[in-house]
């Protein structure tokens, strides 16, 4: 019987394509790339300067699957390309300046506290994936509210009530269907290592 804990490094999904530097650099770039395509699925949210997108989704699920140093590279990767001037942002916007902004550092820190909890385990089954994406989302958020609030002028309540509780519904179906993602995938692997 396995347990998740603190000490136990486990393979991520990225660990089981052969290579080592050029297998890295390639998977941080697509995970950058993917971030930056599932940007341009806009949803706008009505009395919210922050729209619903699909970057979210793909930040978490790069973390997952690249782990904690691939995660966060390809998120620093996709933040740094955008505020150069990639337009790879929410609708083809680029530049760290707005509303949305803060969410997009928050990608960074999640991408790599949602790779190392995937690293131990967090990505094995539905409820321990669940529990990886919320504590991913909460990340985002704790990065995106107080930016929201300084780039908008609002005060904590006001940018919970824009920056929050529309995302809530659409952060739980994302987690919902990662949670069912994660934990098939693995259970795929592990049935083809064990045909082979």
């Amino acid at each position: 019987m396995s347990t998740l804990t603190l000490a136990a490094r486990r393979p991520v999904l990225a660990d089981l394509i052969p290579g080592a530097l050029v297998r890295d650099i390639t998977l941080v770039a697509a995970g950058a790339g993917l971030t930056g395509l599932a940007a341009q699925l806009v949803i706008p949210v009505p009395g919210s300067p922050v729209p619903m997108t699909g970057q979210t989704f793909a930040a978490l699920l790069v973390g997952a699957a690249l782990g904690w140093q691939r995660g966060g590279a390809a998120m620093l990767l996709y933040l740094l390309v955008g505020a150069a001037g990639v337009p790879w942002f929410n609708g083809g916007t680029s530049g760290m300046f707005g509303a949305s902004a803060g969410y997009i550092a928050g990608f960074v820190l999640a991408g790599a506290l949602v790779g190392a909890l995937a690293g131990r385990g967090g990505d094995r089954t539905p409820l321990r994936t669940a529990g990886t994406m919320v504590l991913g989302n909460l990340v985002i958020y704790a990065v995106g509210v107080p930016w929201l609030m300084a780039a908008a002028s609002m005060d904590l309540g006001t940018a919970f009530d824009k920056g929050v509780l529309p995302f809530l519904i659409g952060d739980a179906l994302k987690i919902v269907v990662a949670a069912g993602l994660l934990p098939v995938t693995w259970a795929l692997v592990n049935r083809f290592r064990r045909q082979n």
